[in-house]
């Protein structure tokens, strides 16, 4: 499993959590092909979901919630999201301490990317990519501690629909820079 190794240093206990910034390998980490795969950072959970298409459109269900993916979300504290992207635009890192997130790339494509910033998780360090949207339709379930953000690719806007287990909270909101050079992430084309 390629890995990062060393710590950059830079440690916060965070309520038992505790988040650092791995020194990584450059690259994209490894690919997420199915949901099933076992290159899958510790805790983060993929699900594939149902499109209804017609000739009028799509339809499909985000989250049932006390079901599926989001079955532990307190219904009083869950809160439902969107964001529209234009095509190119990067949206990283973030992690929390508390919250947990399922993401649901609704419309056009994304390049997610997820990093375990926990030192005490197996998977400390690991990264991971996942080409989801509308050709791979998936909900991703990103728990605390892990460093997450996308990158919308093709010629489409894209729509992310997010559930999260909390009301949003800017306290509980950590973020790193996408270049981040400890990261190490490299989000040109892979394939030219």
């Amino acid at each position: 499993m390629a890995r990062c190794d060393n710590l950059k240093g830079v440690s916060t206990a965070i309520s038992g959590i505790e988040i650092s910034t791995p020194r990584c390998e450059p690259g994209i980490g490894k690919i997420i092909r199915t949901p099933e795969s076992a290159d899958l950072i510790d805790g983060v959970l993929v699900r594939s979901y149902d499109l209804w298409p017609d000739d009028r459109g799509y339809f499909l269900e985000v989250a049932r919630l006390k079901q599926g993916l989001a079955a532990e979300f307190v219904p009083e504290m869950t809160q439902v999201s969107a964001a529209l992207n234009y095509p190119g635009i990067i949206k990283a890192f973030h992690f929390h301490k508390h919250q947990t997130d399922l993401w649901v790339p609704a419309q056009g494509m994304f390049q997610v990317v997820l990093v375990d910033l926990r030192p005490g998780s197996r998977t400390f360090g690991v990264k991971n990519t996942l080409y989801t949207g509308a050709l791979k339709p998936w909900q991703i379930l990103i728990p605390p501690g892990v460093g997450h953000g996308y990158k919308i690719i093709g010629e489409n806007p894209a729509m992310l629909v997010y559930v999260t287990n909390r009301l949003y909270n800017p306290q509980d909101e950590g973020r790193i820079p996408y270049n981040d050079p400890s990261i190490a992430y490299d989000w040109e084309l892979q394939h030219k």
